[in-house]
């Protein structure tokens, strides 16, 4: 129908002129030629070549070192329950020093007390000789772990029995502290289950009702 069309809407219908001719970039397919095609067999001592120059150290994933770890801290509890009693020796200490009968275990002491702290408050009981904060001596093995200045407790020597006596007696008395339950040569760390036990018979018999504040202090340090 579009040879009814008057011509200068005809002009509009009029093919395009063709592009012009260019040679091609590439070879003709008739001329191209290309290396020929074989196996990856002739890869395999290349392969072996690299894996000799570069040795493959698998990476552990969060879940390997989470069960690495469970297990090292499960070894570590079992060689310290069986070999901890028997290398655990508190009359070859060389810190312990004093008649255990005059000496104080002070416990929960706060982590900014020090020794002239514990000897402003308990130095009106008497004449003290010895104050000892126990400090983690194995705190450079704990890594990235913070670090206290101390344990959280410490002892206290008197000079005189009768004046460590006279502090526990005191009714109003916010501290926890005992006699030295190692002088009777049975009293073993809370890291072993079996010192439980023990410090519970120590209190019952270095404490008797007539001190209910001290006495219920004590269990909850054996607890």
């Amino acid at each position: 129908m579009t040879d009814k069309l008057p011509p200068n809407l005809l002009a509009l219908f009029a093919p395009r002129p063709p592009l012009r001719w260019v040679p091609p970039s590439d070879w003709a397919p008739e001329q191209r030629k290309t290396a020929a095609v074989g196996g990856v067999a002739e890869f395999l001592p290349a392969l072996a070549e690299y894996e000799r120059e570069y040795e493959y150290h698998p990476t552990e994933s969060w879940l390997e070192a989470r069960d690495r770890k469970k297990l090292e801290k499960k070894a570590a509890i079992e060689k310290l329950l069986t070999e901890g009693p028997k290398n655990y020796k508190p009359s070859e200490d060389p810190n312990i020093r004093g008649d255990a009968f005059k000496t104080l275990i002070v416990a929960r002491l706060d982590y900014k007390a020090d020794e002239q702290d514990l000897e402003r408050e308990f130095g009106r009981f008497g004449p003290i000789e010895r104050i000892r904060i126990i400090t983690d001596t194995h705190a450079d093995e704990k890594g990235n772990k913070k670090r206290k200045p101390h344990r959280g407790y410490a002892f206290v020597v008197f000079e005189r029995e009768k004046d460590m006596r006279g502090n526990i007696a005191t009714p109003d008395s916010p501290y926890i502290t005992t006699q030295n339950p190692s002088a009777l040569g049975c009293m073993l760390p809370d890291l072993w289950p079996s010192s439980l036990p023990v410090l519970r018979n120590l209190v019952a018999h270095f404490f008797p009702p007539s001190l209910p504040t001290c006495y219920n202090q004590l269990q909850c340090l054996g607890r």
